[in-house]
């Protein structure tokens, strides 16, 4: 039985990432014929894509830049909807690690993406946003509840040097502002932090930084609250929003908002035969999490996976990756 992407051709930019990796998979599963690009097909982290069910005969890689316009015109041609999750900044970078050439490098690529996708007749794109372009504003309420009408605030985020939160910010609204221009249908994906199950032996900073670093025993955490999600709910939220004709605008998908204490406790409970801390970087009072609304996403057939399982095919992958030592479970007494 053919499934609902049969005979449909879609492009994934960043096809080789953590989450572009994933939504390849999903796309595959459902039918699609996939093109993804990458800047170096060789590259031995897309390695992984090719040994996907459905890949042999329905994926091929394109060697392709966001920066370079002509690039994308043969990787987008015949296209029914382009998947863009490829950025030159992501939440891998570290705050401070970002230069404003970056940030319009960030710009320029998703005009690129957009301007390249119209000029090859291509109506439908989904863009993969960030929570980072939703929560940095100092004027936010606590108790408020953040939906898709919250965005961060662009000087917050200069003041603050968060060029992460400023590029992401400034890259959507960029793809909201062009694929109106173009008459481009847009719909944008809103994931947090995401976690789960690696497809390719890379590891993204994310992971290195909020879960590998601890497992390895990094002595204190800090003061901070986060949002995380599964990286297969974050494939599932492009494939929903492509999928529903009336889908559009943004979408934010978060699952569980925890303190970094709490996170932690959670990765204890699973593997308590690591040296995971129990120190916060300080003793001020603890940061109180704040809310997310996933409604219009829900309303559209969305399920989170509980974010304990997300965590544990992280640290699963880690080990079979060779970046973390597996260390044997403790016996009881």
């Amino acid at each position: 039985m053919a499934g609902p992407g049969a005979e449909q051709l879609v492009c994934v930019t960043g096809a080789g990432g953590f989450i572009g990796s994933w939504l390849v998979k999903e796309l595959l599963q459902r039918g699609y014929v996939v093109r993804g690009t990458a800047r170096d097909p060789e590259d031995c982290k897309n390695a992984p894509l090719h040994a996907l069910d459905g890949a042999k005969e329905r994926l091929s890689l394109y060697q392709a830049d966001v920066l370079d316009y002509r690039s994308l015109r043969p990787a987008f041609s015949l296209c029914d909807g382009v998947f863009h999750v490829a950025s030159p900044v992501s939440n891998d970078d570290p705050v401070g690690s970002i230069s404003i050439e970056v940030v319009s490098t960030a710009v320029e690529g998703t005009k690129n993406v957009i301007n390249a996708a119209a000029d090859m007749g291509v109506k439908r794109v989904v863009f993969t946003s960030s929570y980072g372009a939703v929560h940095m504003n100092p004027n936010r309420s606590p108790d408020q509840t953040l939906d898709e009408n919250c965005w961060s605030d662009l000087e917050f985020c200069k003041q603050t040097k968060n060029l992460y939160c400023y590029a992401k910010t400034l890259a959507e609204k960029t793809a909201m502002k062009e694929a109106s221009k173009r008459g481009i249908q847009l719909a944008v994906v809103v994931p947090s932090l995401t976690l789960g199950d690696m497809l390719q032996p890379t590891l993204n900073r994310v992971i290195a930084l909020i879960v590998a670093s601890y497992m390895k025993g990094r002595k204190r955490f800090p003061n901070a609250v986060a949002a995380y999600v599964g990286v297969q709910d974050v494939a599932r939220a492009h494939l929903l929003v492509y999928e529903n004709p009336t889908a559009s605008g943004r979408y934010l998908c978060i699952g569980d908002v925890l303190h970094r204490s709490e996170f932690l406790q959670m990765l204890r409970e699973l593997f308590p035969q690591y040296p995971i801390t129990n120190k916060c970087a300080d003793d001020k009072p603890k940061v109180k999490p704040y809310k997310f609304s996933t409604q219009r996403l829900q309303a559209l057939g969305m399920e989170f996976t509980p974010i304990r399982e997300s965590l544990q095919k992280t640290v699963i992958s880690l080990q079979q990756y060779g970046h973390i030592p597996i260390l044997p479970r403790m016996s009881a007494l």
